[in-house]
Order: structure tokens, then C-alpha cells, then sequence
């Protein structure tokens, strides 16, 4: 069966490239075929002719038109580099971002977002409904993320909203509504071949007498409405924009939902003559969140737990019946009653004055103030809690942002010049507290009174206070020569609270330079030829993420309680090694590419070469005692490489005024490695331990030990598969089978690190493909999106834990367990798999309606989406779409927590009055 699963995954791996090679992406058309476009690249803002840097331009015609929660689901599979990764496909909108992958081992790897110019995190996009947005703008390599410093380290996405048009008052309408249903699941016994198997192995079991499928059980359908309406207009000197947006999804598991209001209000007014240009925009949200609480807990009882109980309350104790004798698992239908809310309110305004002092030369003030504000509420029952346990927390952050900038931009005959100054200051604040309570007399009361809890756990109160400011200064210069030659340089410097006294101060600079081979004269003769660019850059981008804002001081916090006198008293302890010494995080950034279109732009492709290096990475250490107070120093020592190419391919075979087929795909191929985790600090040589563990296997209370799977090597990609190596299976002597276990090293098996353990592959994947297929044939219209990933493994440990016979009758088994009668649970690469998969993502099929005799509405159009059509993969698990971007231990282990699988049908309506 495993020889079988591989010989499939290399058939798809190959057939995924020949796919491929037909199938190109819509992501560089923009830039490729208008070249006059005007585009905000970073600060700055210019036609793309002019831009030296690798930038890709996403508009609202090529956007994703599945019914997306994140502005981002728009784009995804668009953007060569850019992986974007859902959260399982429940409620929640996004899992993990990553640009051209993970660069850094502590944090800050997730890219810059700006919304008309308001700077942020992901955090910040459920406060935009998606038809809100005008352009996506991404910036991937360091001549261009160098404008942003520090904060571009990982990328920028910058969205522009729509605004008011002169004219008229205009009305827009999206809606959509949808139903969500989970169509695939793990084959574990019924009931009634759970009696038949226990009965022929003479195993003893408590039978309810039912036949329940708790998967099933917990499960609902899932409604889904979105709605949003926009009014704009304007007149000469002025113009508007206003929308609302509601989302109300419910996921497919009970409880378990979402609603989000959303409003975008945008006005610009011209004073005095169009000197001044006044732009105010406002934009913010509130969202309700019935989560979860615990994926693995919920999906482990609903799959393990014993299939003959019923699925209601006992009738004479009404309460839900139980399982004694099995550790870390509770009736399914218990965990529908823990209460688990989330409450996020997002407001942002920003304001910008354009001050046109003559032609050339302008000045501009910008300022825009964030506030955010989280509360999470959390209520667990005494049937899944001992003793039931209540929490209470808010998080809150405000930042406030202003910035002054200069620009001339000059065009002397053959000369362009567009020169930038730009100061910039960022204050952030961060506060937060929360309260945990237990032992809980009856569930009545929930969270809402924090009385009802008997005791409060030493640390389960706490809050928190941060300030981190950050002031910053831009230089930019961007010289074309007859719109051949491009040459543009960044200097940017950031100065961050965060770092000591000798190191608050970090540099990036960047160069770039283009050359428009198609405006050469020797181009002419060549008609075939519609465009060609070729792009060469080199820039830094510093990162502060991975650490606290007071790490660089000597802090105390409250360990204890002891008393004096008659009174209690607080005690305090210091809180962690001091390193003074600490500094940016610097990642030093290679890229050369070119742009080519060939007959009237009928055909397009994009290459692009990127090679990073990561250097005084930030990492904690393990340190001796003494000379350190603690074993742990937070230091800027290791060093980490990350290169790859992305390809961009783009055609139209078919153009008519009846009909057109666009055919896109882009494909990205990424190498990372781990190069360095050591070196000297203050005399003292320190280094990371050889093997660190990142992922591995829980949650049932029978892994014992052993159970460790992605490792972090020194001179291997950042997550690998360090395992035993499995043979095969062997009689265990008891009528069953185990996992036998090479000797690798000749001195007897032994499963410690560095013994009988080998590299077995990476978590993260080779190879990322993304593809969009649509055509048109007068009003009616059709689009296909489709993304891969390929050269990556994952283990699978949902089927380790389902085939162990041995966990009969606790739990319940998979239904191919009773015929291989496995009876072990050593964690070996027997389970570890092929991640390599295609994935369709959505198929759309829209209609212009035509109107005839309509006063007032002026467009109308119909869609119908089915999203996660299907997967082909090789893979045996539940799907392969799990964690294999995030350095976390979830990073490339399939362990008992996957959401089932479920397929969204969506008819929607847009209106234009």
C-alpha cells in the first residue's frame, strides 16, 4: 500500500509540471502590457516603465471570484512567491502568509499590509470586505521593500481601495449567499463493526446498543450571506465613497461561526485651485467569533470515540455519557457546549494634505491613528473541564503614524528624474489583562459571572503595558534615460526603542537598475517582440520582530506570595538574561529578472531569481549557569539562506469580440537552509542545540516517548523529518504486527537524536504552482483556479494513532485497522508520505444579465462558485492540506486535528445603479 502511495505521487508530481507548462498566470499582465500605468510602489508613485524592482499588479478583473472571507483568498495562486494558506477550512479566514518563505526563526515573517497608505498587519484585512478593493500591489524584492525598512523584511502588500468617481450618486450592490457542507471524512468502524471486531478479538467493551457517527453528529450545514453596498459620487474639486459590508458565516461544525460588519468611507476635496489635495479615509470593523476551543480535542473525540453510545444525553442523569478509562478524550457532543467567543473592533482614519508647491515639486503630510480592540471569552463545562473553568481577556493596541514627505519629479528631453525625502514617525501601544477562575458549583453562569469560580490560579490573572516607537528616515532617487535605462536607489533608516542605546539605529539601502531592451532601435526590425525588460537589484531590510520592546532592560516580575507580619506580600524575580548588545536582524537580498511579451502581448512571461541571506539572526540560547543568571540568552548570532526562481507565464490563444480564453499560471521553485546557529557572545561560545525539535505528536495520551518528527538541523531547510527508518512490518509475537527498525549506526537500534535516525525530507514545500484558466463567450463567462504544491513530505500520524489496535476499545480504530492488525505505535517514516498535491480551488460560472428599458440600474450580473472542488494527491490522510509554511508544531505533521472537508456552493448577485 505505502510503494503504491509513492508511484502515485510521482505520476502527479510530473503530471502537475506538464499542467504547467499550459497552463500560465494573470499576475504580471498589467505590468507587462501597460507600461504608461500609473503605480504606488512603496512612497513613491510612477508609471511602470520607470520601476527597476520586481512589482506585481493585481486588478480587480483578474481577482479570485470565489466567495473569500480575507482580502487576500483574492489573490491567492496569482502572485509567484506568495503562499497563502487557510485555516482548514473552518470560519477563520487565514492560517499564515509567507513571501518567498520563512526567513526568520523567531518572527516578524509575515509581510507588510498598507491600505491606502495605513500601515499594518494581517489583523488589518478583516476590516476591508473584499469588493472594496481597486488594486492589489505587491513588492517582493529588496529595491523595492527597502522603502519600508524594518518593515519590509517580509514583504509588502499594498491594497488601494475604490473611490468616488465625478458625476452622479452611483449605487453598488454585491451579495452572495452560500451553503457549506462537509462531504468527506476518516474511515473509522461503525457501531455495529465495532461490536463485531471487539467480539472476534475477545475484547470486553461497554455497549450502548447504538450506531452513532460522532462526525457526523457534530456537524451542521453551514449558511453563508455576504452583502456590501457602496455609494459614491463626486464633481470637479471633490469626490466620495462610502460602503457597508456584513459577512455571517457559519462553519460546518456546530457552533461554530462568524459575523463581521465592515464599513470604507473615502473623500477628497481640492482647495484653493488644486494647491492643496485633501484626502480622508476612514475604515473599520467588528467581528463575533463562536470558535473551537481545541481543534485536536474536538476532532480526536469525534473520530476515537466509542461508535455504540448514543447521541443524546443519558434520560435519568441528563448528562452526557463518558468514557473512564480513556485519557484526554470526551463525548464529542460534550465539547458543543464550551462557550468560545472572540470580539474584534478595528477602526483606522487616516488623512493626507498634497501641497502642490509648483509641477515638479510637492509636499505631503500623512497621519492616520489605528485602535484595536480584542476580547476573548471563554467558557469550559464541567462535563469536558474538571470543575469547569471561566476566562476573561482584552488586548488592545492603538498606533499613531505621521510622515512628511518631499518629491521632484522632472522630465528634461531624455532625462527623468524623481527624487524623494521622506521622515516618518510610529508610536505603538499595547496593553492587555486576563482572569482564569475554576471550580465552578454549575455551568449556568458561564463566563458572564467571574464570581461563580471558587478559585483563582496564582497566574491566572495577569496584564501587560507596551510602547515601542520607531522613527525612521527615506532618501530615494529614480533616474530613466529615454525610457531605456533605469537606475533607482533607496536609503532608508529606522531607529527602534526595541535595541540598546549603541544599536537603535539600523541601514538598508537598495539599488536596482532596468533595461527596456524593446525601446532599443535594433528592437524595431523585431515585431514579434512586444516587450522586454530586464531587472537587476540588490538591497537590506532589518527585522525586529522576535523580540519584546523591553528586552534590552533589566525587568522584574511577581513570582510568588509570601508573608510579613500579618499581611501577605508580593515577591519579585528578575525576568531574563540581559543582552544589551542585541541589533537588527538584517537580510541581505540578491534578484535579476526579466519581462517578455511576444505578439500584441498574446503571450507574456516573467522570470524572477531571488537569493537571501539572513544574518544576526535572532534566537534564544541555552546558556550556562553561571556566568548567566538564567539558561536562556536571546542573542543575534545565527544565519539563514533562503533562493529561489519564479516563473510567470500568461497567454491568450482565443480573442474575439465573442469570445476570449486566457490561460495563467505561475510556478516558484524555493530552496532554504539553516547555515549557522553558533558563535562567540561576550567570550563566551554559544550555539543552539544540534537537534531542536519543532513538531511532533500528542493528544491522546499514548504516544509516549519518541514522538518527536520535524526537527531543526544546522545545515539542513528549516523543518526536516528526522526519523527512524521502518523496514516493514513484523509479528509481534501476539498475533499482531510492529514496526521494524533499522539499525542505521550498527550498534543496536537506539530511537535518541543522533543515533538510528536519518533526514528523511522537509516539511516545507519544493515547488509551488498556482493557475487560473477562464473564458468568455458573450455575457457568459467561466474561471478556474487551481494551486499545488509539490516536493515536500508529511507525516502522517492520524493513521498511526487509528491503526494501533491496541488502543481497542479506549478508541475507536479506522476500518482497514482490524485486517493489518498493527499493534504499535512507534513513531518511524512507516507514515511518513508525499505531500505533493493539486488542489481546485473554486469554479465560477457568471452571467451579465442584459437590461433593456431600465432608468436606473445599469449592470447586473449572476455567478454561481463552487469552492474546493477536489484535490489529487497521493497522500492517504484526510488531505494534504495541512501546515507546511509556519514554524510551529503543527509544521508538516497531520495529527488528529483536521477539519473535515467541506465544499461551499455560492450564487451571488452584483448590481450597478
Amino acid at each position: 500500500m505505502k510503494k503504491y502511495r509513492k508511484a502515485k505521487s510521482k505520476y502527479i508530481a510530473v503530471c502537475s509540471l506538464t499542467l504547467w507548462l499550459y497552463q500560465p498566470v494573470n499576475a504580471q499582465i498589467e505590468i507587462t502590457t501597460l507600461p504608461d500605468s500609473v503605480i504606488t510602489v512603496g512612497y513613491a508613485r510612477g508609471t511602470l516603465k520607470n520601476i527597476s524592482g520586481s512589482v506585481e499588479q493585481i486588478t480587480e478583473q483578474q481577482m479570485n471570484k470565489e466567495q473569500i472571507t480575507n482580502p487576500l483568498e483574492a489573490i491567492q495562486g496569482r502572485v509567484p512567491g506568495l503562499t497563502i494558506m487557510k485555516s482548514s477550512n473552518g470560519t477563520a479566514a487565514l492560517e499564515s502568509v509567507r513571501m518567498r518563505g520563512t526567513t526568520s526563526l523567531t518572527s516578524g515573517n509575515d509581510p507588510l499590509i498598507i491600505v491606502d497608505g495605513v500601515l499594518g498587519d494581517l489583523s488589518m484585512l478583516t476590516s476591508i470586505y473584499p469588493t472594496d478593493i481597486e488594486s492589489f500591489t505587491i513588492l517582493k524584492d529588496a529595491s523595492e521593500t527597502a522603502q519600508y525598512g524594518s518593515r519590509g523584511a517580509s514583504g509588502v502588500i499594498n491594497i488601494t481601495t475604490k473611490k468616488g468617481i465625478s458625476g452622479k450618486t452611483r449605487i453598488n450592490y454585491n451579495g452572495s449567499f452560500g451553503i457549506a457542507h462537509a462531504y468527506r471524512h476518516l474511515d473509522m468502524l461503525s457501531g455495529d463493526e465495532y461490536r463485531k471486531v471487539t467480539s472476534e478479538n475477545g475484547i470486553s467493551i461497554l455497549d450502548k446498543g447504538c450506531n452513532t457517527d460522532f462526525q457526523k453528529e457534530i456537524e451542521q450545514l453551514g449558511l453563508q450571506q455576504n452583502h456590501n453596498i457602496a455609494f459614491y459620487g463626486g464633481g470637479d474639486a471633490s469626490n466620495y465613497r462610502v460602503s457597508l459590508g456584513y459577512l455571517n458565516r457559519e462553519g460546518v461544525i456546530q457552533n461554530e461561526s462568524m459575523k463581521l460588519f465592515t464599513s470604507n468611507m473615502n473623500m477628497s476635496q481640492d482647495i484653493f485651485d488644486k494647491f492643496i489635495q485633501c484626502e480622508l479615509g476612514l475604515f473599520g470593523s467588528v467581528k463575533k467569533n463562536r470558535n473551537l476551543f481545541d481543534y485536536q480535542k474536538t476532532f480526536y473525540s469525534a473520530a476515537a470515540f466509542n461508535p455504540t453510545f448514543p447521541n443524546h444525553k443519558d434520560y435519568t442523569t441528563d448528562a452526557w455519557d463518558q468514557i473512564t478509562t480513556a485519557s484526554q478524550i470526551t463525548n464529542p457532543l460534550a465539547w458543543m457546549e464550551v462557550n468560545d467567543r472572540d470580539d474584534v473592533s478595528y477602526f483606522s482614519a487616516h488623512a493626507r494634505l498634497n501641497f502642490n508647491l509648483s509641477p515638479d515639486l510637492k509636499f505631503i503630510l500623512f497621519g492616520s491613528y489605528t485602535y484595536n480592540d480584542t476580547e476573548n471569552s471563554q467558557y469550559l463545562p464541567t462535563i469536558v473541564w474538571a470543575n469547569g473553568q471561566a476566562y476573561r481577556g482584552n488586548c488592545r493596541s492603538e498606533s499613531v503614524l505621521g510622515n512628511a514627505m518631499l518629491t521632484y519629479r522632472k522630465q528634461l528631453k531624455k532625462h527623468f528624474i524623481d527624487i524623494l525625502g521622506l521622515a516618518e514617525l510610529e508610536k505603538n501601544t499595547y496593553t492587555g489583562f486576563y482572569t482564569t477562575v475554576t471550580n465552578f458549583s454549575s455551568d449556568l453562569m458561564g463566563f458572564d459571572n467571574l464570581q461563580a469560580g471558587a478559585l483563582r490560579p496564582w497566574e491566572g490573572t495577569g496584564s501587560y503595558y507596551e510602547e515601542p516607537h520607531l522613527a525612521s528616515f527615506l532618501g530615494r532617487v529614480n533616474y530613466t534615460y529615454d525610457d531605456r535605462y533605469v537606475l533607482t536607489v533607496n536609503a532608508r533608516t529606522d531607529a527602534s526603542s526595541k535595541f540598546g542605546a549603541n544599536h537603535k539605529w539600523g541601514f538598508f539601502p537598495s539599488v536596482s537598475a532596468a533595461w527596456n531592451v524593446s525601446n532599443e532601435q535594433f528592437m524595431k526590425q523585431i515585431t514579434w517582440i512586444d516587450n522586454l525588460k530586464l531587472r537587476l537589484g540588490y538591497g537590506l531590510a532589518g527585522n525586529q520582530g522576535g523580540i519584546d520592546s523591553y528586552t534590552t532592560m533589566n525587568l522584574v516580575r511577581p513570582n510568588g506570595v509570601a508573608p510579613v507580619g500579618n499581611s501577605p506580600v508580593v515577591t519579585y524575580e528578575t525576568l531574563r538574561n540581559i543582552n544589551p548588545d542585541l541589533k537588527w536582524e538584517v537580510k541581505h537580498t540578491f534578484n535579476a529578472g526579466f519581462d517578455v511579451g511576444f505578439y500584441g502581448n498574446r503571450l507574456l512571461l516573467s522570470v524572477n531569481y531571488y537569493n537571501s541571506k539572513t544574518t544576526d539572526m535572532l534566537y534564544n540560547y541555552r546558556v550556562s549557569v553561571p556566568p548567566f543568571t538564567y539558561n536562556t540568552l536571546l542573542a543575534n548570532i545565527g544565519s539563514m539562506r533562503n533562493s529561489g526562481t519564479e516563473i510567470s507565464v500568461g497567454i491568450t490563444p482565443l480573442k474575439t469580440k465573442d469570445m476570449e480564453l486566457n490561460i495563467n499560471a505561475n510556478i516558484t521553485f524555493q530552496k532554504n537552509k539553516l547555515l549557522s546557529l553558533n558563535g562567540m557572545y561576550n567570550g563566551e561560545y554559544i550555539s543552539a542545540s544540534e537537534y531542536t525539535v519543532i513538531a511532533g505528536l500528542d493528544g491522546a495520551g499514548f504516544h509516549g516517548g519518541y514522538n518527536n518528527i520535524v526537527y531543526q538541523i544546522v545545515g539542513q531547510p528549516l523543518g526536516v523529518f528526522y526519523l527512524p527508518h521502518c523496514t516493514g512490518l513484523v509479528p509481534d509475537g501476539n498475533g499482531g504486527y510492529k514496526y521494524e527498525i533499522a539499525d542505521l549506526n550498527g550498534g543496536g537500534v537506539n530511537l535518541e537524536d543522533g543515533e538510528d535516525r536519518y533526514v528523511a525530507g522537509q516539511a516545507m514545500p519544493k515547488t509551488l504552482l498556482g493557475s487560473n484558466i477562464s473564458f468568455r463567450y458573450k455575457r457568459f463567462d467561466v474561471s478556474l483556479q487551481i494551486n499545488g504544491a509539490f516536493g515536500h513530505k508529511i507525516y502522517n500520524g492520524t493513521s498511526l494513532t487509528y491503526m494501533n489496535m491496541n488502543i481497542l476499545p479506549d478508541y475507536n480504530v479506522m476500518e482497514e485497522a482490524p485486517r493489518q492488525m498493527i499493534k504499535d505505535q512507534t513513531a518511524t517514516d512507516y507514515w511518513l508520505e508525499d505531500g505533493d498535491y493539486i488542489n481546485f480551488d473554486y469554479l465560477t460560472v457568471g452571467y451579465d444579465v442584459p437590461l433593456k428599458n431600465t432608468k436606473f440600474l445599469h449592470n447586473m450580473r449572476l455567478a454561481f462558485t463552487i469552492n474546493n472542488l477536489g484535490t489529487i494527491s497521493g497522500y492517504s490522510g484526510l488531505t494534504p492540506l495541512i501546515n507546511s509554511m509556519t514554524v510551529d508544531s503543527t509544521l508538516g505533521v497531520d495529527d488528529k486535528r483536521t477539519y473535515p472537508l467541506s465544499r461551499t456552493y455560492t450564487l451571488s448577485l452584483s448590481l450597478n445603479f
